[in-house]
């Protein structure tokens, strides 16, 4: 079953889905929308629907968590949380969290690598920024199991 990854930003949304092993992240695409917490909530419950349906299926979703550098909470871990509440009473998925602090930085280097213009890369970056953040809950997961064993 594949993983939703989801940066979340107060104009646009990263997705980024898993292979269906769950090993590998891919940036998907970039939603715009309009601020609300419910309008976005009900914009990725209906992202969740098409994904769940099709053939490898959805198994959970893993949304960025912004924190300070420091790991504290601001503005926009709140948004999140709330965001986070509003799609679970919409869908019948886990919702895990990931840091993803620098993660808008690592995406912005990778695309740099293939794409040289700024303003192509910019409209890629929350995708990727997604990907970052689902590659990282990804990687944390593979570590587990391989240190349970």
């Amino acid at each position: 079953m594949r993983i939703l990854g989801i940066d979340y930003g107060d104009r646009r949304i990263g997705l980024a889905v898993s292979d269906a092993s769950g090993m590998l992240a891919r940036p998907w695409k970039v939603l715009q929308h309009n601020g609300s917490i419910r309008g976005s909530a009900e914009l990725l419950a209906s992202v969740t629907d098409v994904l769940s349906k099709e053939e490898d299926g959805l198994g959970g979703i893993v949304i960025g968590l912004p924190v300070g550098l420091d790991g504290t909470p601001h503005k926009q871990t709140i948004r999140v949380r709330e965001l986070s509440g509003s799609l679970s009473r919409l869908v019948n998925f886990q919702i895990l969290f990931q840091d993803e602090r620098l993660t808008s930085r690592e995406a912005e280097s990778r695309l740099a690598v293939t794409e040289r213009n700024w303003r192509k890369r910019k409209v890629k970056l929350d995708a990727a920024a997604a990907a970052v953040i689902l590659q990282d809950y990804l990687d944390q997961q593979a570590a587990s199991v391989s240190r349970s064993r």
